[in-house]
């Protein structure tokens, strides 16, 4: 069997990078390893770290870079972790966090960085529509024009929308993202690591590009072979 894929997915919230991660980790058959519920799940437990993370995405602003960098590098840093590859969603945000996550890691800490790109009139009202399940974690949209969701359809749970997801917060966490991502790019593109897909789409139109995108790409990394390998 030959080396996992080791892949970094960009794009701004809203951009259905979470729906798709899951979708492409599981053809390329590595972890999804998503820093979002990573934190959340450390907000939910309570921990010395999540309780600082909470003031943080209550307020709709980024997680500071030592604290998130302290989670992957935990996450991903052991041998066996960097063996079975992952597909990193929501990290790094920033150019210092893409720089540090290179230096703790080394520089094969990922294959390929690629962008999901959806403009931002098309995700602010997707944020706006999101809804969460208070019980299982499924996420839904309020239906435009009418009442909003509040049962789960999956376990009947109670749905809400995120904390994080008010009017100011969307506002902000999208400026954030133009202010602190574009340089991440830019540096990730000088490296040749990075590509763009169209996000824009009915879910599978959106999977089919990325999955020609990124099959070329880590076919061309590894002479055709190896990287692709699966189950």
């Amino acid at each position: 069997m030959g080396e996992r894929a080791r892949l970094i997915v960009l794009g701004r919230q809203g951009a259905g990078k979470g729906t798709q991660c899951v979708r492409l980790a599981e053809r390329l058959g590595v972890p999804h390893r998503s820093t979002g519920d990573l934190l959340r799940a450390e907000v939910a437990a309570a921990t010395p770290l999540g309780k600082e993370v909470a003031d943080h995405l209550e307020e709709g602003r980024l997680v500071p870079d030592d604290l998130v960098l302290d989670l992957v590098a935990t996450t991903l840093g052991s041998p066996r972790a960097r063996a079975a590859g992952y597909l990193l969603d929501g990290f790094p945000r920033t150019l210092a966090q893409g720089q540090a996550l290179f230096e703790v890691l080394g520089r094969d800490a990922a294959h390929l960085a690629i962008e999901l790109y959806v403009p931002t009139e098309v995700v602010r009202p997707r944020l706006a529509a999101r809804r969460v399940c208070l019980g299982c974690g499924a996420v839904t949209s309020a239906p435009a024009g009418g009442p909003e969701c509040r049962t789960c359809t999956e376990c009947d749970g109670e749905v809400a929308r995120r904390a994080d997801d008010t009017d100011e917060a969307i506002k902000r966490r999208l400026a954030l993202y133009e202010q602190e991502s574009c340089p991440l790019l830019i540096w990730f593109d000088r490296q040749g690591l990075l590509t763009s897909v169209n996000g824009v789409g009915e879910p599978e139109e959106v999977f089919a590009r990325l999955t020609a995108v990124v099959d070329a790409a880590l076919a061309s990394r590894s002479g055709g072979a190896g990287l692709l390998d699966s189950h």
